[in-house]
């Protein structure tokens, strides 16, 4: 029988006035590091595995990527050094790959432009680097973001390697206070790839208990595994009827979490960083039998421990790609054992009362019924993808400008027989239609699946204007971003 490890947890520590701390996201029971000042930049390597000559993210020595957590309000200095070795052993897109990198702070409310989450014009070559110094907005919403490379073309090679991480904005207990209380696990989703080698394979396949039938309509072969923080199938400890708060990121490239725990309904908090709380102050949590996590998304939830004679399992249940989608099967990611309690310190409150902001359901209303403004198609041929029929070129000027100030209604059509992610650096947007047919309780979100075959009308939120400068929206399947489906957009 095989002995699966455990998986580290941390426990909530803090210090007032330090506005950015940092710890591995396998780390057993600790305080988190304290760094000197806010302004203390966190020092990150993007090296090459001297083994594999796979790209890795590298802090202080230690080869799994660091979490980060920020005060809103704060500035998030990060100098990232480009350690790769000039000759990749790895193929992008048919090429070698040329070792470029940047970082990608996703999902944050911040500035295009340089010295921020520019990852246009901030790109690295080996031994360059790059100084980044984000000035997270007082009023962002609080929850668990992330950072991977965004380098055109090497963004699909250096993911599957495993180059991202977690960021957390602290001050969620302000709009869900009872998990100040709790256990705290951050969940990181990243891939193992399959081995060829037929029984090595077959040994990973059945360790993880992946489903061996057909899923969905795609008839391509599973390729790859989920792991948690690095770890293939570990064990979750919790005690009966306890309750932890478990904030999960997919960070894998394409494959799709639709997360589950056995017997156990998860009471979501915050989808994307975004509090369900923050854009209505009557919603703080909803009940969920599974969530879907699309590649890039985020899930936070309070979850409660099952009876102690009970067998449960964090799942991914299959997911239906669409024909010419790949692969999306049924797999354990984690076994949930049983425990005693352990003596945790709540953690203090940020301070300050939970910022809201609200648009007036007449507004809304109104923005969805409007024509739309800017319509986004997906199609795909054997010579790539794109988006309005154009292939996206580092040169090419924005697809479209956008004034800043207002709410925008937009559509993304997928005329494709496959699902995309669609992304949208800097904003938030309102998914309140599928197929032009209303959603029963609309979310804000930053990644929303979009199905094959059909639409999603959603509610712009473009009135911040901090994101002025050029930026960028997508499909998060990476393999299909390197390949064209990526345009800019201009905020003004």
């Amino acid at each position: 029988m095989q002995i699966l490890p455990k998986l580290g947890v941390r426990t909530f520590g803090w210090t007032a006035g330090i506005g950015l701390l940092v710890a591995t996201a396998s780390a057993q029971d600790r305080i988190l590091p304290e760094l000197p000042q806010a302004s203390t930049p966190v020092t990150l390597v993007a090296a090459s595995d001297r083994a594999t000559g796979k790209s890795e993210f590298r802090y202080r020595d230690n080869n799994t990527p660091p979490v980060i957590r920020v005060q809103p309000g704060s500035v998030l200095n990060v100098e990232y050094k480009n350690e790769l070795t000039a000759q990749s052993k790895e193929d992008c897109s048919g090429h070698p790959c040329m070792q470029m990198t940047n970082l990608h702070f996703h999902g944050l409310h911040v500035s295009p432009n340089a010295p921020q989450d520019d990852v246009l014009d901030m790109m690295a070559s080996p031994g360059e680097t790059l100084h980044y110094a984000v000035q997270v907005p007082s009023q962002q919403p609080p929850g668990l973001y992330w950072y991977h490379t965004h380098s055109h073309g090497e963004s699909y090679v250096q993911d599957v390697d495993g180059m991202s991480g977690a960021i957390v904005v602290e001050g969620i207990e302000r709009y869900v206070p009872e998990v100040r209380n709790m256990r705290e696990r951050i969940l990181v989703l990243r891939d193992l790839v399959l081995p060829t080698n037929g029984a090595e394979r077959k040994n990973i396949m059945e360790s993880v208990a992946m489903q061996s039938t057909q899923c969905g309509t795609a008839a391509e072969k599973p390729e790859r595994a989920f792991t948690v923080n690095g770890i293939l199938r570990p064990k979750i400890d919790i005690a009966p009827g306890e309750r932890q708060f478990w904030r999960i990121v997919n960070a894998s490239p394409d494959l799709y979490a639709d997360l589950e725990l056995d017997s156990v309904s998860l009471e979501v908090v915050a989808l994307d960083g975004m509090p369900l709380a923050y854009h209505d102050s009557s919603i703080r949590k909803r009940s969920m039998s599974h969530v879907l996590v699309p590649p890039a998304g985020r899930v936070e939830a309070i979850v409660t421990g099952p009876p102690a004679d009970s067998h449960a399992a964090l799942r991914s249940r299959c997911f239906d790609t669409g024909p010419d989608g790949d692969s999306n099967p049924a797999m354990v990611l984690a076994d949930i054992v049983s425990a005693p309690p352990s003596n945790l310190q709540s953690r203090p409150a940020l301070g300050g009362a939970p910022v809201y902001t609200t648009f007036s359901p007449v507004v809304l209303k109104h923005v969805e019924a409007s024509e739309p403004q800017f319509v986004v198609t997906f199609t795909e041929d054997k010579q790539g993808f794109y988006i309005n029929g154009q292939k996206f070129e580092m040169n090419s000027g924005p697809m479209l400008t956008v004034d800043i100030g207002s709410l925008q209604r937009w559509r993304v059509v997928n005329s494709t027989k496959e699902v995309h992610p669609f992304h949208i650096h800097q904003v938030h947007f309102l998914t309140y239609a599928v197929d032009r047919k209303p959603v029963k309780d609309p979310v804000w979100l930053d990644t929303v699946n979009v199905p094959y075959g059909s639409s999603v009308d959603l509610v712009m939120d473009f009135t911040d204007p901090i994101i002025r400068g050029m930026s960028l929206f997508h499909c998060h399947l990476l393999k299909h971003e390197d390949k064209g489906m990526m345009a800019k957009i201009l905020f003004r």
